[in-house]
């Protein structure tokens, strides 16, 4: 009988040749000879769980944890898992095992996202900032310590961690955030170039487009704000109405005798 390393050891060169379906069934042929065996049952769950098979994968990580309830990767899973179908208590329950087990960065990270999701945000923004405490590149920490400082409206704050977060390959989305922090602080040129740096990397983020219009209006910049909502509109048609409110009530905005006429300048 083959032993369960040299089946794991197959499956994971096959898994990271690309050939998950090979790498499932060689777990899945194992097991039929040792049924529960750990190592085969979490390294399948790991499959699964990259195939989007939730259920599937939360059962076979649950029968390795019977025979390796100290096994500090397969808690770790089991926390991602968890937290994939929205059971939080049952994440940090493995996430506090896996901790006490061997402290590790990744496991500090997963229980902020599961604060974070669960919505518990005072315990999340801790957590989060904790992670910037002994690793202050790390982008994710930043971002989402910045967009919850946003929204519990410490603006001042939030613009420092966003900036942190866009120092790197940031996504679209930090962009976003640090564009909104920057129009709180009516630094309406610097909340122009994030939400200019938010399009660049998602040419479809509609509210960056709008935003940006808002921002360079503000500015009095109306032809660059009008080309801005153009880009909205055709992006996103029903958000007429919320720039049509826009541009008729900033200080910087205009007038247009009817819809259709407002209409035809956005369609250019």
């Amino acid at each position: 009988m083959t032993a369960p390393e040299d089946i794991v050891r197959r499956a994971t060169a096959a898994f990271n040749a690309g050939r998950r379906d090979e790498a499932r069934a060689l777990c899945e042929q194992g097991l039929i000879g040792t049924p529960g065996e750990p190592m085969m049952s979490h390294f399948l769950a790991a499959v699964l769980f990259a195939s989007g098979e939730i259920e599937a994968a939360r059962g076979h990580i649950e029968v390795s944890l019977v025979k390796r309830p100290d096994n500090a990767a397969a808690r770790l899973l089991a926390a991602r898992l968890a937290r994939t179908t929205g059971d939080f208590d049952g994440a940090l329950s493995h996430l506090d095992h896996a901790t006490a087990l061997a402290p590790q960065r990744e496991a500090f990270i997963e229980k902020a996202r599961t604060l974070d999701q669960a919505g518990l945000r005072p315990q999340a923004r801790q957590a989060w900032n904790a992670i910037l405490d002994v690793a202050p590149d790390n982008v994710e920490a930043a971002a989402r310590s910045g967009r919850l400082a946003w929204e519990d409206g410490e603006t001042e704050l939030a613009s420092k961690f966003l900036e942190r977060a866009a120092q790197t390959d940031a996504p679209a989305s930090v962009w976003f955030d640090l564009g909104l922090a920057r129009q709180d602080l009516r630094d309406y040129a610097g909340a122009a170039a994030a939400y200019r740096k938010a399009i660049e990397l998602k040419g479809d983020l509609a509210e960056a487009a709008f935003n940006l219009g808002v921002v360079l209006q503000e500015a009095g910049l109306l032809d660059e704000a009008m080309r801005a909502y153009t880009r909205a509109y055709r992006l996103r048609p029903a958000s007429f109405g919320n720039i049509a409110m826009a541009l008729t009530s900033a200080s910087h905005g205009g007038l247009w005798l009817d819809e259709a006429s407002l209409r035809r300048a956005l369609e250019g």
